[in-house]
């Protein structure tokens, strides 16, 4: 893959090796060692030696003729979301919104143009875009992506939003300057954000800033919904006031969680 001017101590090895696990993406599980090495933009030779290595180090195995990874890459994810705390801080908040709403809720932080989810508690329904830890989006589409968005200045708006989304979506809503602007001005006005089927057709959701004890914004949580299901009434009049009292107790358990010391015993 194609990159930037790196410095001396960069490991292209280690680069090449992160490539490779990127290229398995949804509706990809198995590929070839010539699918990887064309998506990878790597020699055969050079991307046979890295999927041998990730398969003795049991993040990939041979499947169906091919090469596949296995579930142990998720501790790669999840160690950054163990690292933060957050995911045990926001557990049994998020588990009683949904209780309360019958919908399933998420934490995500943006990451470039796009939005991560990095915690997740779902409701089995059928939805036309599937999401898991580590899904990405693009950002102002969403209503996780407006409440990030909304808490930078409008510099840097323009420079997140410059750059390409990973995520592989086209969204629906494409938004000029002007446009964008107003909306983001209206969620920091208001302290929340909403989409309606602005990513896909389907999707309807309100989302709420996680704060931290300095009252920086360190990510977001909503409460999504079927658009076939879930009225926009419904989900400002109804769920909005639990999100809004969710993500305050998020925030205040999470501020109270900074200021405690972390020592890890040897």
């Amino acid at each position: 893959m194609t990159r930037g001017d790196t410095g001396p101590d960069f490991i292209e090895a280690l680069a090449r090796g992160l490539d490779v696990i990127r290229v398995f993406r949804p509706g990809r599980p198995v590929m070839s060692l010539t699918e990887v090495a064309a998506a990878a933009g790597l020699a055969r030779p050079t991307a046979r030696r890295i999927l041998l290595t990730l398969q003795e180090l049991g993040y990939a195995r041979t499947e169906q003729g091919g090469f596949a990874l296995t579930p142990r890459v998720l501790e790669l994810g999840v160690s950054y979301i163990r690292s933060m705390g957050l995911w045990e801080v926001a557990r049994p908040h998020l588990e009683r919104l949904v209780t309360q709403t019958h919908e399933s809720c998420s934490i995500a932080q943006l990451d470039g143009s796009d939005i991560v989810y990095v915690a997740r508690v779902a409701v089995p329904k059928i939805v036309a875009l599937s999401v898991q830890i580590g899904t990405r989006f693009p950002a102002l589409q969403t209503s996780l992506g407006k409440v990030l968005l909304a808490a930078l200045s409008p510099a840097e708006v323009d420079r997140v939003l410059a750059e390409p989304s990973r995520s592989g979506i086209e969204p629906r809503w494409q938004p000029d300057a002007k446009e964008r602007e107003a909306v983001l001005r209206a969620v920091r006005a208001k302290g929340w954000a909403m989409t309606d089927e602005q990513l896909a057709l389907g999707i309807r959701s309100v989302a709420a800033p996680l704060r931290d004890g300095l009252g920086n914004v360190i990510a977001a949580v909503n409460v999504n919904a079927h658009a076939a299901e879930t009225s926009i009434e419904k989900l400002t009049e109804e769920h909005l006031p639990l999100l809004l009292k969710t993500a305050s107790a998020i925030s205040a358990d999470w501020a109270l969680y900074e200021a405690v010391p972390h020592v890890t015993a040897s």
